[in-house]
């Protein structure tokens, strides 16, 4: 299901797709619902300014001049700016070397700029799928595949939730509009060629739900 393939994505496919499939949505994160959901960029600078706030506290606690208690914070402050800044850098590349694509027959997670790997998962793969939608508009959808198929966490991170017993699932991470993505895909698995599968599309349509964030 997951390969690397030599080359660039072709319109942020693998391969051109076959005679008889047709993409129905194509998508990629947004780069700042990333930051915040998957890099916790604003627990990361809660962090760092607490640590600023306790090296001032405790210098001054110390008899140290003002001026010196501030000058103790600056190397966290310059530490967790850097900190946070990397991790936005970091979220915008994954954004942009990451395309997301809904056909009539599958769903598939392309991603990697350096070395790009596709993975491909058919509707009849797919148990069943949640949809959390965060205060800024944007979501993820998360998908659940049968206990047999085995995904590598590390390697499709941040595409990846950790499910039932420490399973990977892979989601359709940070993208606009998860309510109107999650109904193309609910469609796509109840369309009339793909029929025979009505035992998956019914374990999945129920899901396909936005819950609160």
């Amino acid at each position: 299901m997951s390969r690397r393939f030599k080359g660039r994505p072709v319109g942020g496919l693998p391969a051109r797709l076959p005679e008889g499939e047709t993409l129905l949505w194509q998508g990629a994160p947004e780069w700042k619902s990333l930051a915040r959901h998957a890099f916790r960029i604003r627990l990361a600078g809660a962090y760092f300014a607490g640590l600023v706030a306790l090296r001032v506290g405790a210098s001054l606690l110390a008899g140290d001049p003002v001026n010196l208690a501030l000058g103790t914070g600056v190397s966290g402050t310059i530490l967790g700016t850097t900190a946070v800044t990397m991790f936005c850098v970091i979220s915008w590349l994954i954004a942009r070397s990451t395309t997301y694509s809904i056909t009539t027959k599958r769903i598939v997670i392309t991603y990697g700029a350096a070395l790009p790997k596709s993975v491909n998962l058919p509707f009849s793969r797919i148990e069943s799928a949640d949809v959390k939608v965060n205060a800024d508009g944007s979501g993820d959808i998360r998908l659940r595949l049968p206990h047999e198929v085995r995904l590598s966490y590390l390697l499709l991170w941040p595409h990846v939730n950790s499910g039932a017993k420490g399973r990977a699932e892979p989601v359709l991470r940070a993208i606009a509009a998860p309510q109107e993505v999650a109904n193309i895909l609910a469609a796509a698995i109840g369309a009339p060629a793909l029929a025979e599968r009505t035992a998956t599309v019914e374990a999945l349509e129920p899901a396909l739900q936005a819950q609160p964030a």
